[in-house]
């Protein structure tokens, strides 16, 4: 174990030591990495929740380099309350590391997993507990939205966010409550899957096969940021998903949810002919039907929406070479992942 605070002590010692006497019904998880304005967004957001906070905790651990988590952490008056108790790791801890810590750190019966670019509402908990009491023993997952106040964001090139209705396939962590005794049961996530790809689909499938239920709460609303990242930090994030063909290789049953089986995406199956269509284009004029054959079905699902007008058009076309780039990076991490994983995906 790499963090440092093994004694989990909440911050805030006498508001703290009055709400340990009762356990809380339920324990909101947070692995966090270098997000100090985003999650100070959430900590406002969980502050602002209607469940009167004896009802429920929050364990953040992090492995933040600079020091402004720490001080946020500290400061916060969901700390001076004793609600939220800090464990900080050394900085390259992986998400899965950090969460299993978290929900070791508490006694709740309830743990609820949600990440440090999101802002739930404030009936967020309070629909929660609502939610895993009407459906006892089963893995809960909520809807989640892009945060209507940054919707201005998605007339940005480039734009990324979540939208979940539940449940899902792959039980992202943004917005998900697991059983404790779920949890035990399969002794949490797998640590040995350092980043954020496919830790929180791996674990409900390994939770699944035990025999626990899972189901969605579409009422269990949380909204998740919209971040524009640059080209570099699209290419640099792609290759996280070399991980995925371990998970796959786990549960192949994921594959149906592929196109033929090996593919990630509709994207990267129609990639290949887009890129033989693009040099048949360049090389040989005279093939231009065919070529062009080739590169429109992966363009327009490659496309960004700006409307139906020409400039709404011309703006669309002139940001396809970038998401070119980005799926032939994306597809390039999972066949290293494939390889090293003996587990075909594209």
């Amino acid at each position: 174990m790499r963090w440092l605070d093994p004694r989990f002590r909440p911050l805030g010692a006498r508001a703290g030591r009055r709400r340990r006497r009762v356990t809380p019904e339920l324990c909101v998880v947070v692995a966090s990495h270098d997000r100090p304005l985003r999650l100070r967004w959430l900590l406002n957001a969980l502050a602002d929740q209607t469940l009167a906070h004896e009802r429920w905790e929050l364990v953040v651990a992090h492995d933040s380099a600079g020091p402004e988590t720490a001080v946020l952490l500290a400061g916060h008056p969901l700390a001076r309350a004793g609600v939220l108790r800090t464990l900080t790791f050394a900085p390259g801890a992986g998400p899965a590391e950090k969460r299993n810590a978290a929900w070791r750190a508490s006694a709740a019966p309830t743990v609820v997993f949600t990440d440090d670019d999101c802002r739930p509402p404030a009936e967020w908990l309070a629909q929660t507990l609502a939610a895993v009491r009407a459906r006892p023993g089963a893995i809960v997952q909520g809807a989640t939205r892009p945060d209507p106040d940054e919707l201005a964001l998605v007339a940005v090139a480039g734009w990324r966010s979540q939208e979940i209705a539940p449940p899902v396939t792959w039980a992202q962590t943004c917005n998900i409550a697991y059983p404790r005794d779920a949890l035990e049961a399969v002794d949490g996530f797998d640590d040995t899957l350092p980043e954020a790809a496919g830790e929180d689909t791996d674990l409900a499938l390994r939770a699944r096969a035990t025999g626990v239920p899972y189901t969605g709460a579409p009422a269990m609303l949380t909204f998740h940021c919209i971040e524009v990242p640059g080209l570099p930090a699209r290419v640099r994030d792609s290759q996280r998903w070399r991980h995925m063909a371990a998970v796959v290789a786990r549960h192949p049953s994921l594959r149906r949810n592929f196109p033929l089986r090996v593919f990630w995406k509709r994207r990267h199956a129609l990639l290949g002919p887009a890129l033989l269509g693009l040099g048949l284009g360049v090389t040989r004029p005279r093939r231009n039907v065919l070529a062009l054959a080739l590169v429109v079905p992966w363009a327009r699902l490659a496309a960004p929406s700006y409307g139906p007008g020409a400039r709404g058009r011309l703006r669309a076309l002139s940001e396809l070479p970038v998401n070119a780039l980005v799926d032939c990076a994306e597809v390039a991490a999972l066949v290293r992942g494939s390889i090293h994983h003996r587990s075909p995906l594209l």
